[in-house]
C-alpha cells in the first residue's frame, strides 16, 4: 500500500483497529511527515489519531506527548538522512523507533512523566537526566 492510500484509508477511518500496531503508528507518523511541512503534520496526524481513537470509543488512549515526540523524532531522523527515503530503508535504519516497550521514548522520558494525565494531555519536553 503507498504512503498516500495508507493516508487516505486511516483519514476515513477504514483502518482495520486490530491491525494498527506500534510500528504501523510510526509508518503513517512517516507518511505525514514526507507529505506536509512539518507543522501541518503535528496538527493532521494527531486530529486523524484521535479521531481514529474516538471512532472505536478509546479516546482515551490518546497521548499527545507520545505522538509529538515520535513525530519530531521522525522528523529529525528523515532530515539527517537528507530527506525522506523508502519507508523500508527508513525502518531498517531507524529500528529503535519501531520497538514499543522499551523503546526510544524511555531513554528520553521518565516513566512518571510518560504516565501523567498532563503528558497525556501536553506535549511535554523530554526530562530524562532533568
Amino acid at each position: 500500500m503507498t504512503g498516500e492510500d495508507l493516508i487516505r484509508q486511516f483519514e476515513d477511518s477504514a483502518t482495520p483497529v486490530e491491525t494498527f500496531h506500534h510500528a504501523d503508528h510510526v509508518r503513517l507518523a512517516f507518511e505525514y511527515l514526507c507529505r506536509y511541512p512539518v507543522i501541518e503534520a503535528l496538527e493532521r496526524f494527531p486530529a486523524a489519531l484521535k479521531r481514529f481513537a474516538a471512532a472505536r470509543g478509546k479516546a482515551q488512549l490518546y497521548h499527545e506527548t507520545i505522538t509529538w515526540a515520535y513525530l519530531l523524532l521522525i522528523r529529525e531522523r528523515i532530515a539527517r538522512a537528507g530527506g525522506a527515503p523508502a519507508w523500508e530503508e527508513f525502518a531498517e535504519r531507524n529500528a529503535d523507533l519501531l520497538i514499543w516497550k522499551g523503546g526510544v521514548l524511555g531513554m528520553l522520558y521518565r516513566q512518571e512523566t510518560l504516565d501523567s494525565d498532563f503528558a497525556r494531555r501536553t506535549f511535554v519536553l523530554p526530562d530524562r537526566g532533568r
